[in-house]
Order: structure tokens, then C-alpha cells, then sequence
């Protein structure tokens, strides 16, 4: 019943009550972003969700688009801003998504949704991530987050959809709540030890053809 109905009214509540109480740091917010980078303070992409129907995702912007030479997107860290750093540390960049929420695009707790391109990369059983809602923050998101692999992360959002239960997402929530306070797991930038998903099972694939 939790996961067919309540989930929804939850997610409905909760979202429009935070969105209320922090419409004023949203709009501080927006107005800082749009000075800083002179434009729509507002980051919108493309992102699978639910059954891997495409909506748009909407988060502050936090890096300009500069680019090299040969017209490639620069590193994250070259592109970030100070007030841009500030805002994923603190994960406020994520705030424009309750829209996404009360919308039905996304919940608050669900894997996190993840690239289009990714989607004909994803092994039969890791597909189970989009049999429901996408979420702000998810299992993979408290348990280490950008900083475990991808099968793990792959495998927390399959656990996640297996087990969803109100217990779960309120366990979730408190530890989200308690991450952001203390800025655990954050990783500021996206250049880490991992490839993007399809990049790396294209590798691991040559590597099967080789052997």
C-alpha cells in the first residue's frame, strides 16, 4: 500500500512543506546563481525516470560551460565556481528538484536518476531501478554515494526498489538530513577514479572480446 499510495501523498506533503519554508533561500539563491553566471540561474537535463520515461531535471547551476581548444567541455573542477562549490557541498543545488517531486517526475527517496545515454548499458537485472520513481536521494546516495563503484552503486538502487518500504525511506530521509549537516560523502567535482557508466562497460566489453 506504502509504495502504490502513500509514497505519492508523502512525497506531495513533504515536498510542498520544505518548498514553503526555504522559498526564501531558494529565491536568495536564484539571484545570487543568476548574478554569477549572468544568465537562467537554473541547470535543466534530460534524466530517465520512472518505466525510463524522459523528464527534465531541474537543479542551480553551478558550472560554466567553458571549453578547450578542440571544443570540449573543460574539467568539472576548471568549470566550478565558488559559489557553485558551496552549493553542492552544502547539496543546496538540489533544491529546485522538489518541483521535480510535486510534479511526479521524482520522489523523495529513489535511486537517483542517472544519464539517457546510460540506459542501453544497464544489465537485465540493474534495469529494476526504474520501476519506480527516481529519488532526490536514494540507498546508493547514503552509503557512500559518488564514492563506491557502479555495480555497487547499481546494486543499492535494485535493493532499494526490492525492499521499499516507509521504514526504509524514513531511515533514508534521517541519514540524508544527517550527511548534509555534516558533509559526508559529498565529492565536490565529478572527476574521480570511475568512468562514466557507459564509457566503462564499453571498456570491459573490449576487454571480454580480447581475451
Amino acid at each position: 500500500m506504502y509504495k502504490n499510495f502513500l509514497k505519492r501523498g508523502f512525497d506531495i506533503i513533504v515536498s510542498s512543506v520544505v518548498l514553503l519554508i526555504f522559498s526564501p533561500v531558494i529565491v536568495l539563491i536564484a539571484f545570487f546563481v543568476w548574478i554569477d553566471f549572468s544568465e537562467n540561474p537554473f541547470f535543466i537535463q534530460k534524466r530517465p525516470g520512472i518505466n525510463e520515461k524522459i523528464f527534465k531535471l531541474i537543479k542551480f547551476k553551478s558550472m560554466h560551460n567553458f571549453k578547450d581548444h578542440a571544443g570540449l567541455l573543460l574539467p568539472d573542477q576548471l568549470r566550478l565556481t565558488l559559489l557553485g562549490k558551496f552549493l553542492r557541498k552544502t547539496s543546496l543545488d538540489e533544491l529546485p528538484q522538489l518541483i521535480n517531486v510535486l510534479k511526479g517526475d521524482m520522489s523523495l527517496i529513489g535511486p537517483r536518476p542517472l544519464l539517457p545515454r546510460y540506459l542501453p548499458y544497464y544489465y537485465p537485472e540493474e534495469r529494476k531501478r526504474h520501476l519506480v520513481r527516481p529519488g532526490i536521494s536514494g540507498w546508493a546516495q547514503v552509503n557512500g554515494r559518488n564514492s563506491v563503484g557502479w555495480e555497487k552503486r547499481l546494486e543499492m538502487d535494485v535493493y532499494y526498489v526490492s525492499n521499499l518500504s516507509f521504514k526504509l525511506d524514513i531511515l533514508i530521509l534521517l541519514k540524508t538530513v544527517r550527511n548534509v549537516i555534516f558533509a559526508t560523502d559529498v565529492i565536490i567535482d565529478n572527476n574521480f577514479d570511475f568512468y562514466d557508466l557507459d564509457v566503462e562497460r564499453k571498456f570491459n566489453h573490449l576487454k571480454l572480446q580480447e581475451t
